[in-house]
């Protein structure tokens, strides 16, 4: 059978790609890659999290608020091995979250910006009972 089996990649525009490139590195820990662009290996979110990873594509009502404060038409939901440790990565970089980390049976969550007014949710999943 013929299927999408997963999203390869994510692009998008920037003011100034080297900055942006940077604050990621910076803020987030990212490594470019030789492309200029950051990867990321299903392999390793799939060894850390069996039965949780996943990638999750979906549209959202054009009146949403959830992408909120960004006025920008996309949201990146980046997932995270230890969410705490990442918010003290961001906070020793300066940056400031928008609105208070929160826990669900599902996973922790936390919110930023980034340099381009996109916000990005990280995303630590919880692994499935049984």
């Amino acid at each position: 059978m013929v299927k999408v089996i997963g999203v390869g990649g994510v692009f998008f525009l920037c003011k100034d790609t080297e900055a942006t490139k940077t604050w990621y590195q910076k803020v987030l820990g990212l490594e470019p890659t030789d492309f200029g662009g950051f990867a990321f290996k299903q392999a390793e979110a799939a060894a850390t999290f069996p039965k949780g990873a996943m990638t999750i594509f979906a549209p959202f009502s054009d009146d949403s608020d959830y992408f909120k404060p960004s006025e920008k038409s996309m949201m990146f939901n980046l997932m995270v091995d230890d969410l705490d440790g990442m918010l003290e990565r961001i906070k020793s970089a300066g940056v400031e979250l928008t609105q208070p980390s929160e826990s669900h049976d599902y996973g922790k969550f936390a919110w930023l910006m980034d340099p381009d007014g996109r916000k990005i949710e990280l995303w630590q999943p919880v692994e499935p009972k049984g």
